[in-house]
């Protein structure tokens, strides 16, 4: 409830809250928990990560006595909208599974409670470093995550040998802007039409904040500070040139990297079973470009919190015990296998058959380890931000002048900032960040 409502959102939640008032009683907290019992709701993603799950589910609850863990899947699609129809109506469950950077809007909500004094140190040293940062929220620990996420560029080595195009080893020699610029044009004259870069313009939504944000990033720009600052302007002025000299493949049929008609794709870990099929051992694995401030990608993905419903010891001593089991390094892996994410400890790493230093998506997890990824921006704000940023980006691929697009979007980040008056913690000082303005039935 952090972003600014369109006259649809605010009828919704109008709607909802009249609802939730015929259904509670006022000034009742959220229901308990039924002894013994750990309702957890997770995002209904993969088939066969639905399945992984599941059955670690069968095995938690058959190796443990006392306590039963009982699974909802929600639909990804609408899972944000339904957390906080559950918070309003006060029946969120125990634990709670939830994209990475909504972590702080969740905390500001009074919707999660922090997990230091209840993961084993054992388990939170294995952790990687970015979980760690992702989870983490004005010095406390949220959320936990079994996976993380890589970000880069993949390439055909022999077209951009072909091109004479120099092979970045990682993030210290990645391109610079103007290097990649460089490879882009050398590309395209041995391109009939020119087009040499997916972008991955099909997707929508979160991948443009996932995506580019890096850029920003890299060029010494913050989201939530300086967003439209000059060398975010020039830096995304970058990405706009590459759309206006017809590098970049629209990509309608999500095919433009693995039917070979591009030779470079800015994407993420989960296309690598895809990218490797159809390229095989001519698949190059790279980093982002450098736009001055050292080569950035982005990091985070689904994570683990225990809500404020879970309020007894021992309700949250029994979900931090299933969270906890599914940390364990073969039930990481189980999981990593299937969806091919990074693995989110550092013993699943050494492990894992892609991600250990000899697989061939190590580079993923070295930027993870070595602490070379940024955490999408760690604010209450981040669903107004998000928002405000994919619409830029979409206003700079459709041609508006970057900075305008960008102004357009640091405006509306600061409106929202004003409406919450910083997100400042009510009845506890303002200390920048903290509980919001709530609907009232």
């Amino acid at each position: 409830m952090t972003r600014r409502f369109q006259p649809r959102d605010i009828l919704s939640l109008l709607l909802l809250c009249l609802s939730s008032c015929n259904s509670l009683s006022f000034g009742n907290s959220s229901p308990p928990s039924r002894p013994g019992i750990v309702r957890v709701w997770a995002h209904a993603g993969q088939a066969a990560e639905r399945q992984v799950l599941e059955r670690q589910v069968q095995r938690f609850n058959a190796a443990r006595t006392g306590t039963t863990v009982e699974l909802t899947f929600i639909p990804e699609g609408s899972y944000n909208s339904q957390v906080q129809a559950a918070a309003l109506s006060k029946d969120l469950p125990d634990v709670l599974e939830f994209d990475g950077p909504f972590v702080y809007n969740y905390v500001w909500q009074q919707n999660l409670v922090p997990m230091d004094k209840l993961i084993s140190a054992s388990v939170k040293q294995d952790l990687l470093p970015s979980i760690l940062q992702q989870g983490t929220y004005r010095g406390r620990l949220y959320s936990v995550a079994t996976f993380d996420s890589g970000l880069g560029l993949y390439g055909r080595r022999s077209q951009l040998q072909a091109a004479g195009i120099r092979i970045p080893q990682g993030n210290q020699d990645a391109w610079t802007v103007a290097e990649f610029d460089r490879a882009l044009a050398a590309l395209a004259a041995r391109d009939p039409d020119k087009q040499v870069l997916d972008l991955k313009l099909n997707l929508r939504g979160e991948w443009a904040t996932y995506g580019f944000l890096p850029i920003i990033q890299s060029a010494g720009g913050k989201a939530n500070g300086s967003l439209n600052s000059p060398s975010a302007v020039t830096a995304m002025q970058s990405v706009q040139n590459w759309l206006k000299q017809g590098y970049v493949d629209p990509n309608i049929d999500d095919a433009a990297f693995t039917s070979g008609r591009v030779p470079l794709s800015w994407v993420g870990h989960w296309v690598y079973k895809d990218y490797a099929k159809a390229v095989g051992k001519d698949l190059v694995v790279l980093p982002l470009p450098n736009f001055g401030q050292g080569s950035k990608t982005a990091q985070g993905s689904w994570n683990w919190g225990i809500t404020t419903n879970c309020s007894t010891p021992t309700c949250q001593k029994s979900a931090m015990s299933f969270l906890e089991f599914l940390l364990q390094p073969q039930e990481v892996l189980a999981m990593a296998n299937v969806n091919g994410a990074v693995p989110g400890t550092k013993q699943a790493i050494a492990r894992s058959q892609l991600y250990a230093p000899t697989g061939a998506l190590r580079l993923f997890a070295a930027q993870l380890l070595a602490g070379e990824t940024v955490p999408r921006p760690q604010t209450p704000a981040y669903p107004v931000i998000t928002s405000a940023f994919q619409e830029a980006f979409a206003n700079i691929r459709n041609g508006l002048p970057v900075k305008t697009a960008l102004d357009k979007a640091a405006t509306a980040i600061e409106i929202d900032r004003q409406d919450n008056q910083n997100y400042r913690e009510v009845g506890r000082g303002d200390r920048g960040e903290g509980n919001p303005v709530r609907f009232v039935c």
